[in-house]
């Protein structure tokens, strides 16, 4: 299947705004502004997106330790599909369909099921027809009773499995099985983050806030730049992590990464006063010296996360519609550190600081939202140089949607 199809082939609707994207995509960063009000309003754009991007792209689902062991499961929906991430006896992941080959009923209903647990089999609560989990047995019928007098290929009943990876311990998620692997393309991240051992990481705390109401590109846009610290969070991250120091690196493609030093980290390496309880980064760039400060590291088209060395904050969207998504916050840090004196306060101040920093983003991405519904002219919608990864986001949208 060819990935990538001209603007004459998306729906007539969408020819003047797909041609204002292929315009922007081309020009310097020096010249960018933001996209048409119909970019993040307009139902057709958005169910062409759900095809070019979100049923073709790696997604990032969840942390693989959510799966922790064989027989653990993760109940899914994306984008209306619902899944189930299982661990088999080989401890290999797997993202299988959760619906029933039988009479579509939801295998994990979230009427009667946890969102998570662990189970040796599928089994329906319908007919009761059960599905093997483990290897490459993973999806197959196991049980369907009362069908012996029925012309009935039990060996070829199978629930359809998608492709899964594992990234610096976060589960990438692909509807496509066409689609390449995702660990090629994310080489020069892995290098970025290589210091920090995310991968071993232990999630401490997650929180999602679902219907948002905001386009799910004002969301990753909102998330990919910190210019807005000095309005959005005026009383807490930029006093301590202030925007004009943010260095944007010179990246292209489908990830980005930025460095904003403390603004003043004091001498013995304590933390600032009205610090808002991200943490620290021991940065190093080409021909830098390590300071202290936050790695932002985004990966298109719905992820970023924030990296530190005694805490990491992973968020993740997800589009509900033309003009809603769901938003997961999930924060780590390094093993053993829940076991330190003093964690559990310390955890106490980071989920405040978080649930506090994401309602300051709330406002913005809804008052955003409101400004698109009254279709403003956007020629005046400059890029600072500070917005570099919006302006990348541009050109990474044009690739997968023209």
């Amino acid at each position: 299947m060819t990935r990538h199809l001209t603007a004459s082939r998306a729906p007539e609707a969408l020819h003047g705004t797909l041609a204002e994207l292929r315009r922007l995509a081309a020009l310097p960063l020096e010249r960018g502004r933001t996209l048409p009000p119909d970019a993040y309003t307009s139902p057709e754009m958005y169910a062409w997106e759900t095809e070019r991007i979100f049923r073709r792209e790696w997604l990032c689902v969840a942390r693989a330790e959510e799966i922790p062991q064989p027989g653990s499961y993760l109940r899914l929906d994306v984008l209306g599909t619902p899944l189930v991430i299982t661990r088999d006896e080989e401890g290999e992941l797997h993202a299988l369909s959760r619906v029933c080959r039988h009479r579509f009923m939801d295998l994990l209903p979230p009427e009667t099921t946890p969102g998570q647990g662990s189970l040796k089999r599928l089994t329906c609560p319908y007919h009761t027809w059960t599905y093997r989990l483990n290897g490459r047995f993973a999806g197959q019928l196991a049980g369907a009773p009362l069908m012996q007098r029925v012309d009935f290929d039990r060996a070829g009943c199978r629930l359809p499995a998608h492709r899964v990876e594992v990234w610096n311990g976060f589960v990438m998620l692909n509807l496509d099985p066409g689609a390449e692997r995702a660990a090629p393309g994310l080489r020069g991240l892995d290098q970025r983050l290589s210091s920090h051992g995310i991968a071993d990481w232990v999630t401490v705390h997650s929180r999602t806030w679902e219907g948002v109401p905001a386009n799910w590109k004002v969301a990753v846009e909102n998330g990919s730049e910190n210019y807005h610290h000095m309005g959005t969070h005026a009383a807490t991250l930029d006093p301590v992590l202030p925007a004009r120091d943010t260095e944007v690196d010179d990246c292209d493609g489908r990830w980005f990464t930025m460095f904003t030093p403390l603004s003043d980290p004091g001498r013995d390496g304590t933390r600032p006063a009205g610090y808002s309880g991200y943490g620290y980064s021991g940065y190093e760039g080409p021909g830098r010296e390590p300071r202290a400060g936050m790695l932002i590291a985004g990966i298109f088209p719905q992820f970023v996360l924030a990296v530190l060395p005694d805490s990491a904050v992973g968020i993740r969207w997800l589009p509900t519609g033309p003009a809603t998504h769901d938003t997961r916050i999930t924060a780590m840090v390094p093993p053993g550190a829940p076991d330190t004196p003093g964690f559990a306060e310390q955890l106490a101040g980071m989920c405040d600081s978080i649930a506090r920093i994401q309602e300051e983003d709330l406002v913005a991405v809804r008052g955003v939202q409101r400004g698109l519904a009254s279709r403003p002219d956007p020629s005046d919608g400059r890029f600072s140089h500070l917005e570099r990864p919006l302006w990348q986001f541009q050109r990474y949208l044009a690739d997968r949607l023209l």
